[in-house]
């Protein structure tokens, strides 16, 4: 089988997973408590924690340990946003944002809150001159994902937040789940995020794990009350042995970036190449996007059929969002990029992770023609112009 669903979920690391299976059996104890265990564990889960904050050039009181991206997204959208009405209470996000974020906005739209949307461009990059338009006096918060999941476009983070805080008192909000691993992110100057978002189980460590770091110290209204753990900002018994194994998959992702990059960059261009062989294959994905993601259609097919295609010659791939695969609707980034009907409710996507070889990717090149001849007939590829 080769699997090549990774921006979905990846195979964990047995490094990783040696670690988390370690400091279960040894740091067992509530990090709370205050006997000797207790003050062990929770020594280990300090230094974990000043090791996510090396990584991104913050400080371990910036570093909130969580479930998961989408409950780093809920928290930061919503605890910066409730805490801060008294900067405003009007929000921006891009229109190709994760559900997670969406949902977030949406939540807080039934509570009196302003949103706009902005645009993005026929390959998903936002519109800067769109972002500038609807910035407004009384915006709080500004919220756009470092690369995006469907089709992999990168955003301008840089340029964003120079934007966002030259003509705004706004915080900036960067859903780096995707991206982290993959590309450079981290708070080297104010020409950057107030806050990021990552997710464990995209960077092989193990689901149920996920981080909110902030640049600087921040009022944001907990999601969750109780015992007042993580700073008082995430109450409830903390899965030390959990944030240990993640602090150390961001170290190796941050250490791994650069060789990473580089191999998923070659194996993207070289797909986009193949793919671009076909008259019936429209590429959604570009050589300036992601390293490790290429988004496709075919025309006039369905992206189940594709996937279910594949399947059949032992290759996982998926639908452009696997948060809403089993959604027959048009995704809400192909629509926003405004992807021809014929293709958009078959965009598929390919997504490499660490396991991934030469060998594999060779093979799936001519596992798809293969399948493109049984889904389209006799489907011959063409010399490029």
């Amino acid at each position: 089988m080769i699997y090549l669903d990774n921006s979905a979920t990846t195979k964990p690391d047995e490094q990783i997973m040696r670690t988390f299976i370690q400091a279960n059996e040894r740091f067992y104890a509530n990090p709370a408590s205050l006997h000797e265990m207790g003050v062990e564990t929770n020594k280990l889960l300090s230094r974990s924690r000043q090791q996510v904050a090396d990584v991104f050039g913050t400080t371990a009181e910036q570093v909130v340990f969580t479930s998961g991206g989408s409950e780093s997204n809920n928290f930061i959208i919503k605890g910066i946003a409730r805490a801060n009405t008294h900067r405003g209470k009007h929000i921006l996000v891009s229109a190709i944002e994760h559900a997670s974020v969406l949902e977030s906005v949406r939540a807080l739209e039934q509570e009196g809150f302003t949103v706009d949307y902005v645009d993005v461009t026929t390959t998903g990059i936002i519109d800067l001159e769109d972002l500038q338009r609807k910035l407004q006096k009384d915006t709080v918060l500004v919220s756009v994902m470092h690369v995006n999941n469907e089709v992999g476009a990168i955003q301008p983070i840089e340029q964003i937040a120079q934007i966002v805080h030259r003509e705004s008192r706004a915080f900036f909000h960067v859903d780096a789940v995707q991206s982290f691993g993959k590309l450079p992110i981290r708070f080297a100057s104010e020409a950057g995020p107030d806050a990021i978002t990552i997710s464990g189980h995209k960077l092989h460590a193990l689901k149920g794990t996920g981080v909110a770091v902030f640049r600087k110290q921040m009022t944001l209204e907990p999601l969750i009350h109780g015992g007042g753990q993580e700073m008082g900002l995430r109450s409830g018994t903390v899965a030390v042995p959990q944030y240990v194994a993640l602090s150390k998959a961001i170290r190796l992702s941050a250490e791994q970036q650069q060789v990473n990059a580089r191999k998923y960059s070659m194996w993207r261009n070289e797909l986009h190449e193949f793919l671009q062989q076909f008259k019936t294959i429209r590429v959604l994905s570009t050589n300036q996007g992601a390293p490790h993601i290429v988004s496709y259609a075919v025309s006039g097919i369905k992206g189940e059929v594709m996937i279910n295609a594949m399947q059949a010659h032992n290759v996982i791939i998926s639908t452009s969002s696997a948060c809403h695969s089993k959604d027959t609707k048009v995704s809400h980034v192909v629509s926003a990029m405004n992807v021809p009907h014929e293709y958009a409710r078959g965009v598929v996507r390919i997504s490499f992770g660490m396991f991934n070889t030469d060998e594999e990717i060779q093979q799936v090149k001519d596992i798809i023609e293969r399948v493109i001849q049984q889904v389209k007939g006799e489907v011959k590829k063409y010399e490029m112009a």
